[in-house]
């Protein structure tokens, strides 16, 4: 016996005393740790570091605390937002008509002075600076109720508040650039572009090719040192009117007039439209869209210094800079304007599918039509939800880099199934341009929201996991800093800590799995969506411990398996996006009237985790790493399904009630135009009045149909129920009017052959 429990002692002793097991194991462990983790540049590094790791590493511990989400608060509008949304940008909504816009090309210059009057450049500018200082859910709100009525006007107001010189220079510029420049842009007396992507290098922006050399040039009549910049800038928006340009370039010192270092690193500096040698102004023409967008051109430009945002102390921290902005940027203003499409989709079909009527009922009767109204109306709610939530973790202090990359791709994706719903619905009023298409402008435009910020593609396979991973992961930053400092110590605590935690998950998510979640705990504030937490929390750690099967399997190496990591990514992002859903439902005090949506939600939410992992296992390289994520995560099998009939036609009917409390719910963030506005107000004003006499037209239906009632129209039906006193004369107009209404609504525009030639 003595003989067989030495070698069990030994071990036992060498795993679990560190002082035996650094020399015995981990020295030799982080050599192979080392060899299969690929090089990560500084670039690559200051990437994967920037931002804040929130609620997204709960999710992906494998143990969500729920609590910790409810007990999150979600920042409200102050009274100064709620006002500014209610007056100057409902004002701005109704000077704004897209498709004069889309005719002239460009906003109507009454709009540009009211945009600029009004402060909607400046309202992430703090206002001891002269702007409007409003949170990141104020400017979030304000993107959202433009962009439903104008996509350009939207992308206008929303770029300055984004990533640029404005947000740069309040987290990094000098006093004097400060001073200077920040008042003028609030109120529009300076137009700010900022010049990151290139022709060679669109996302991976890191290796663009614009360059800045320092030397000695005149500025001003003046020799000074400065920087010789040559750059290629394209998809620049507002670069056209722009009076002042923000670059980003690699700066070298080949003379060493600053130092000994040759390579001083990406940096960035604003240049003023005057800079002799700044080619500015030509108009790129993204899908007919006519926001200002351009490229930025320049060879052998001279700068001074005092150009470098920040000065010389931030020389070669431009990468750093742009990272740490673009970590909470990119979850505010792209999601929203998706956010404000999804909303004028759920709008204008819930209208549509009531005032339509084919084969004498409403459209909104066809099941056909109700599978694509329940998708949107759902992911509507979800698509707020999440907006909503991680604009509140920007107010809070955080730079989510992960819950951004998820919103900006998730929900710009949202926002293109939403509007493909209601272009098919809405059929023939939606392919005819004209002053009443409500789709045609946005829906055009949608594609060039999943392409900028990180196309989505690289967002979901490198960001949302590749960089999730990482950064959300407990442990594995930890190791990968101490493989690269050669820090065995560091690694035998980071690599073991990460071995018991994935034994942990993996003993977790049998658990779960073999009692189907009904013994995890959920917190008393989300006990009315119990079975969804516990099935939420059983695929959390499902999930932590299926990332690990093939972290640990193939190592740097998954890096390269975007068809992999994009599954991981799939069921990473629906973990958030579900429980910003539960988040909302919670935070609205569980109105029974959401239930429908917020269920159908969740349970699509379980579908495409469960998909999404079914995905990675029947394709991670390392078979056996798959059969263990298998057996104990899912050992009896995948069995999540899509949201049913039953709970499409709930989702439906909850909005398509009478009292219209719940679409009115799910589009609060978006313009609603007056009755005689083209498009959507005419087709509001349609809705209302149907709504509105729908007693009495049921009434005259059934006599009609019984014969008491006689008239081969509508106006000659009434009159006949008028006169035999079936009908009184006001509920008779009401009908009337309710009639000519719909038929308007419905309409679509006719051009002459000459202006149809100057269509555009």
């Amino acid at each position: 016996m003595t003989s067989l429990l030495l070698p069990v002692a030994a071990a036992v002793a060498v795993l679990g005393i560190p002082a035996l097991r650094r020399p015995l194991i981990s020295s030799w462990a982080i050599g192979i740790a080392g060899k299969q983790l690929p090089t990560i540049g500084e670039t690559e590094r200051i990437a994967l570091e920037a931002g804040t790791v929130w609620w997204e590493g709960d999710l992906f511990s494998g143990k969500p605390n729920w609590r910790k989400l409810t007990d999150f608060k979600v920042r409200e509008l102050s009274e100064d937002e709620q006002e500014f949304l209610n007056g100057p940008t409902e004002k701005l909504c109704s000077m704004l008509d897209d498709f004069d816009i889309a005719q002239r090309r460009d906003l109507p210059p009454a709009v540009w002075t009211f945009i600029k009057k009004n402060k909607f450049f400046g309202m992430i500018i703090p206002k001891e600076h002269g702007g409007l200082g409003f949170s990141a859910a104020a400017h979030s709100a304000v993107v959202a109720k433009i962009s439903s009525v104008s996509f350009t006007a939207a992308v206008t107001v929303m770029v300055p508040n984004s990533l640029g010189p404005g947000e740069l220079l309040l987290r990094y510029g000098t006093k004097a650039q400060k001073d200077h420049y920040l008042r003028r842009l609030a109120t529009g007396e300076e137009i700010p572009c900022f010049g990151l992507t290139e022709p060679h290098a669109g996302s991976d922006a890191a290796n663009g090719k614009s360059f800045g050399v320092v030397a000695h040039g005149t500025h001003n009549g003046k020799k000074t040192l400065g920087i010789k910049l040559t750059f290629s800038k394209r998809y620049i928006t507002l670069a056209p009117v722009a009076t002042v340009v923000g670059l980003a370039f690699r700066l070298t010192d080949p003379n060493h007039l600053l130092g000994d270092a040759d390579d001083l690193g990406i940096t960035l500096a604003l240049l003023p439209r005057k800079t002799k040698g700044l080619v500015i102004g030509k108009r790129h023409d993204p899908m007919g869209a006519p926001f200002q967008n351009g490229p930025v051109e320049g060879r052998e430009v001279f700068i001074p210094m005092d150009y470098i945002i920040g000065g010389k102390p931030q020389i070669g921290n431009g990468w750093r800079m742009l990272m740490e902005c673009l970590s909470a940027g990119r979850g505010i203003s792209l999601p929203s304007l998706s956010v404000g499409a999804a909303q004028l989709s759920t709008r204008a079909i819930s209208a549509y599918g009531l005032v339509r009527e084919q084969f004498g009922l409403p459209i909104a009767k066809f099941e056909g039509v109700r599978e694509r109204m329940a998708d949107t109306f759902a992911n509507t709610y979800m698509m707020n939800a999440t907006r909503r939530l991680t604009a509140g973790a920007v107010d809070a202090g955080e730079h989510p880099s992960v819950a951004s990359a998820i919103a900006k791709a998730y929900l710009t994706e949202g926002a293109r199934a939403a509007l493909n719903n209601g272009m098919d619905i809405m059929a023939g009023a939606a392919i005819c341009k004209g002053p009443k298409n409500i789709f045609a402008r946005i829906y055009s435009a949608i594609p060039i929201g999943i392409t900028v910020e990180g196309a989505n593609i690289l967002t979901r396979s490198l960001i949302v996991f590749g960089q999730g991973a990482i950064r959300c992961h407990p442990y594995l930053q930890d190791e990968v800093a101490a493989i690269q400092g050669k820090d065995v110590a560091a690694f035998d605590k980071a690599i073991f800590g990460h071995l018991w935690h994935t034994t942990r998950n993996g003993l977790r998510a049998f658990g779960h799995a073999v009692t189907f979640g009904h013994f995890v705990s959920v917190p008393e504030s989300l006990r009315p969506y119990r079975r969804h937490v516990q099935k939420l929390t059983r695929l959390s750690a499902a999930f932590a411990f299926a990332a690990d099967m093939g972290l640990l399997s193939l190592g740097g190496a998954l890096k390269r398996k975007e068809y992999l990591s994009g599954r991981y990514a799939d069921a990473f992002a629906w973990l958030y996006l579900a429980s910003a859903t539960l988040k909302q439902a919670h935070d609205d005090g569980f109105i029974p009237a959401h239930k429908p949506l917020v269920d159908w939600v969740l349970t699509k939410a379980e579908y495409e985790i469960e998909q999404a992992l079914k995905g990675v296992l029947a394709n991670l390289p390392n078979r056996l790493a798959a059969w263990k994520a298998r057996a104990l995560g899912f050992p009896f099998g995948f069995h999540a399904a899509q949201p049913t009939d039953r709970q499409n036609d709930k989702v439906v009917d909850a909005v398509m009630a009478d009292d219209g409390k719940v679409r009115e719910a799910l589009t609060t963030e978006i313009a609603i135009p007056d009755a005689a506005s083209p498009g959507l107000g005419q087709l509001e004003d349609a809705y209302r009045r149907t709504v509105a006499t729908a007693e009495a037209r049921k009434k005259l239906t059934k006599m009609v149909r019984l014969g008491t009632v006689e008239g081969a129209t509508l106006e000659a039906q009434l009159a006949f129920a008028v006169d035999a006193k079936l009908l009184d004369k006001t509920d008779a107009k009401a009908l009337f009017e309710a009639h000519m209404a719909r038929d308007e609504a419905i309409q679509v525009a006719a051009f002459s052959k000459e202006d149809h030639a100057e269509l555009k």
